[in-house]
């Protein structure tokens, strides 16, 4: 396929224009309807700061939010794809009960505000499961060798139940989309592919592995990238339970500082660079596959 070679049309510069213009207005109107004085030299001392004692520079209020946004996507990504991909096969099995609780699940969760469920689990979880699961006296139990990682590849050791429950709430709500990305892509193979393998003698998981699964990872792909970023900007609901990801520091650096513009400009920032690059590499990986399964 050949690739067109872009161009700036006349429409491209009126609407860049009306674009910057309304950039221009706002900030007008802030510094000057709400005489607002703007100020951005306090904000790098909130990503990186220099530790005295340890000698070095260490991750300050901003990145250690980014670093906990970051671990909290990825083990809710991580989860919700098993989850999802798991209830996607009961979705499409043949047996009755299989379906009825697939359809439950999919139907009861993306009916429910993902904030109802945040409260239901961190209440749940962290109150009733984590105390049987004896999580907090393992956490305490761990070597001090090992509670820096702890702290960098999940949460403070204070907040590792509410981060649990936070990484449960956000891939059950996501897995219930994630199942019906993978159930569509799967359903959406032609019935000769079934029948072909079928008839090759090929066992039910032998056909989802080698013929059905290949085909349908190419559809899924573009939504999977569009979800997992869902999962990234859904995160930052569980800082109503004080997980310190992004959106709690930037809470907590604002009342402090009371730079309010400057702070949640910086988030959004922060945000949209994360899943950019997120974007960017979705569409990569997808390249990637299409061209190796040509």
């Amino acid at each position: 396929m050949i690739k067109k070679k872009s161009k700036i049309s006349p429409l491209d510069f009126i609407i860049s224009l009306i674009l910057l213009g309304i950039v221009v207005y706002a900030t007008y109107r802030v510094s000057v309807g709400l005489n607002y004085k703007w100020s951005w030299g306090f904000l790098p001392q909130y990503f990186f700061r220099y530790d005295e004692e340890k000698g070095r520079w260490v991750m300050n209020l901003l990145m250690q939010g980014l670093n906990t946004t970051i671990w909290l996507s990825v083990w809710s990504t991580i989860l919700a794809t098993v989850m999802g991909t798991f209830m996607a096969f009961f979705r499409i099995s043949k047996g009755l009960f299989q379906r009825l609780i697939g359809r439950t699940y999919v139907e009861l969760i993306r009916n429910l505000p993902p904030l109802v469920l945040i409260f239901i689990f961190y209440y749940f979880a962290s109150e009733q499961i984590m105390p049987v699961l004896g999580v907090d006296e393992w956490v305490r139990s761990l070597p001090e060798t090992l509670k820096p990682l702890l702290s960098f590849f999940f949460a403070e050791p204070m907040y590792f139940s509410a981060f649990l429950s936070g990484v449960l709430t956000i891939s059950l709500f996501e897995a219930a989309y994630i199942t019906e990305i993978v159930r569509a892509g799967i359903q959406v193979i032609e019935r000769g592919q079934w029948e072909a393998s079928y008839a090759l003698g090929l066992s039910w998981w032998q056909q989802m592995r080698h013929i059905i699964l290949p085909q349908a990872i190419q559809r899924i792909l573009p939504p999977l990238a569009g979800e997992f970023i869902n999962t990234i900007k859904n995160s930052s609901i569980v800082s109503i339970i004080s997980i310190q990801e992004l959106t709690f520091q930037g809470m907590e650096l604002m009342a402090s500082t009371y730079r309010t513009f400057e702070v949640w400009l910086t988030i959004m920032g922060m945000y949209l660079v994360l899943t950019f690059f997120l974007s960017m590499c979705a569409a990569r990986f997808e390249t990637y596959v299409r061209r190796s399964m040509a």
